[in-house]
């Protein structure tokens, strides 16, 4: 096989990897809070919602020192051992107990955060100027896929159900733990690249990772490109986006845990509830694919800029979030085991509740692909900093949204996710302005960017 093929072999690999532990990861996610409500009558008193405020607060804390552990055990091995513990939270809801639960979410936090740092390496490891573009459409689209095959897995296990008992609880988690195991051996598949950069070639992922085979120069590269990312994060720019970051945080936390929860709480869907918590997360799945693949891999042919996007995604969401509020009970989202018989302004309708799953992910692949864009943009010799400030924002904010999720109703989190979208499209807004005019400063065509 030669080097390009190998190369294209081990992105295909790494993609696939990632679609069989999000799958399961994913899925989890969206299932949890609505198991362990069931659960709660137990000896058993952990929080959804509260497991994944520990995942996020600890994937964004652990952001500061990913790159060194990735730095001196390698990529490779740290996405083995890191899906390790993926599998080991999923695995803990097969016989749940509290203090196994939080334990769990602490040390995935910190997997989490290795597991990407290593993904950036090994996508860059296998990737040039030429290939990069290509080889991200190929991860975006396989990892995408994710939310379509678990949520698929769970619509037709849960269907018909409306309490989930403790032999379907034990099922779909030993399934789930094997799909992630599964994921985890499959990166033991990725070839090493032997000379994976030309002499003298250099890009910000070495700057943090290092070619040192000494892990004392690997660590002081990692601490010189933390110094860096805490002066690029107190740039104008950096400022301004990371309002837009927020927001995209506090959207995960909606769509990948609370939305699923006020689906499956609302008792007017009848035996369908806990089955239609899978089928919106294929809504989800297919609105992220179909706007990643419009904005993403087809932006070269963009002659307007990122702000159409943006403004496109905002617009989105404000309707998706409209309908949510006008056919979701209010306390769906801390809602008792035996669900919710509320009704908002409307009878809940099934069809408009995966309307707003489709729109939300739709709007969620919107802002994410104009961040990821004018991060590179702006940043281009300082990318893996810059991408490192992203995730950080991004994460704290998902922490603090799942925290939140377990005290207020429905109508304040639509609330503040309107206030934070509304004033996040405005500083992405004059980020983007102030790109154009500096491009058009230096004679450069708008749209090439």
């Amino acid at each position: 096989m030669s080097s390009e093929g190998k190369k294209l072999f081990n992105i295909i690999i790494l993609g696939i990897s990632f679609m069989f532990i999000f799958t399961a990861f994913q899925s989890c996610g969206n299932i949890a809070q609505t198991v362990i409500t069931n659960l709660n009558n137990t000896d058993f008193h952990g929080s959804g919602y509260t497991s994944m405020s520990i995942i996020y607060g600890v994937l964004s804390a652990s952001n500061l020192i990913s790159p060194s552990l990735v730095a001196i055990v390698g990529p490779q091995f740290s996405m083995v051992v890191s899906g390790v513990f993926y599998s080991l939270y999923i695995a803990v809801f097969i016989q749940p107990a509290t203090w196994a639960f939080y334990t769990a979410s602490v040390l995935i936090g910190i997997a989490a955060a290795v597991l990407w740092t290593a993904q950036g390496n090994c996508l860059t490891e296998n990737s040039d100027e030429n290939t990069i573009g290509r080889n991200s459409g190929i991860f975006w689209a396989l990892l995408q896929f994710s939310l379509i095959f678990g949520n698929l897995y769970i619509y037709f296990a849960w269907q018909g159900k409306t309490h989930i008992s403790e032999s379907d609880r034990r099922t779909v988690f030993i399934a789930l733990t094997v799909i992630s195991l599964v994921g985890t051996v499959l990166f033991f598949l990725i070839r090493k690249q032997e000379d994976t950069k030309a002499p003298g070639d250099d890009d910000s992922t070495n700057e943090i990772l290092g070619e040192s085979s000494s892990a004392r120069n690997k660590m002081m590269r990692a601490v010189a490109a933390f110094k860096k990312s805490i002066t690029l994060s107190f740039t104008k720019e950096m400022l301004l986006l990371s309002v837009t970051t927020a927001y995209t945080g506090l959207v995960l936390t909606f769509f990948s845990g609370v939305y699923g929860t006020c689906i499956g709480a609302v008792n007017r869907f009848g035996s369908e509830e806990k089955s239609l918590i899978g089928l919106s997360g294929i809504f989800i799945g297919v609105g992220e694919i179909l706007g990643g693949g419009i904005f993403g891999l087809l932006s070269k042919k963009s002659r307007s800029g990122r702000n159409p996007v943006v403004m496109l995604g905002i617009l989105v969401h404000f309707i998706a979030f409209y309908l949510i509020f006008f056919n979701m009970p209010n306390d769906a989202p801390i809602a008792p085991m035996e669900g919710t018989d509320q009704v908002a302004y409307m009878i809940p309708s099934k069809e408009v509740a995966m309307l707003c799953s489709f729109l939300l992910g739709l709007g969620d692949s919107c802002f994410n692909t104009q961040l990821l864009s004018i991060l590179g943009f702006l940043y281009s010799e300082d990318s893996a900093p810059a991408f490192a400030i992203f995730k950080f924002v991004q994460s704290i904010c998902a922490a603090v949204a799942y925290f939140y999720s377990n005290y207020f109703l429905l109508q304040w989190q639509l609330l503040i996710m309107v206030i934070v979208g509304f004033f996040g499209t405005i500083t992405f807004f004059t980020v983007e302005w102030g790109a154009a005019a500096a491009l058009a400063a230096r004679g450069s065509d708008y749209s090439s960017i």
